[in-house]
């Protein structure tokens, strides 16, 4: 007995049909204009939304602040935990200070800040961003009134502690200024 075999399968070509793709994406509702004038390539990307509409519009210059930001929290925090009476005599050209523990722990906090601004660095949310900016300035703005009532209660002036308080002033300028611009909302073309 000789088997029937059975009729070779055909596949159906609509895909492949521009006609049947054209009517397919139409049932879906993509490939056309929506209110917004994008066109979606797909329902996904329909539904879930343009990824560029929520991409930031950096500033000029806001990584390479955030670089210099991030070395310079990362050097001043290994200093004070490594070298705490060179630290120390910089700034107010004093003799050492009594106990080293003030200092390691001032540059304890600075490494965790400095850990904050190397990961703001590599993010794209503005939010982490804007936060980043915001803890810098604060942390400029507190280290200034602090040196400022130091030198006011000493009666001395320290070259390094002027310099230190005219480089922390341009820093709250400079990091309040990314913060307002990274906040702005883009113009409409």
């Amino acid at each position: 007995m000789a088997a029937k075999q059975p009729p070779p399968l055909m596949k159906k070509h609509s895909q492949t049909d521009l006609v049947s793709r054209l009517k397919t994406r139409k049932i879906l509702g993509v490939g056309g204009e929506d209110d917004d004038g994008e066109v979606h390539r797909s329902k996904i990307s329909q539904v879930l939304g343009n990824e560029i509409k929520f991409a930031v519009r950096e500033p000029l210059g806001l990584r390479v602040w955030q670089l210099v930001s991030a070395i310079m929290f990362s050097g001043v925090a290994i200093m004070a935990l490594a070298f705490p009476d060179q630290l120390f005599d910089a700034i107010f050209e004093e003799e050492s200070v009594s106990s080293k523990t003030p200092i390691r722990l001032y540059g304890g906090a600075l490494l965790s800040i400095a850990l904050i601004m190397w990961n703001a660095l590599y993010t794209a949310e503005k939010a982490i961003i804007r936060w980043s900016l915001l803890a810098e300035a604060c942390y400029f703005a507190v280290q200034f009134l602090v040196t400022t009532v130091s030198l006011v209660e000493s009666s001395r002036i320290a070259t390094g502690a002027v310099l230190l308080m005219i480089s922390r002033a341009l820093f709250i300028l400079v990091s309040i200024y990314y913060y307002y611009q990274v906040g702005r909302r883009p113009k409409k073309v």
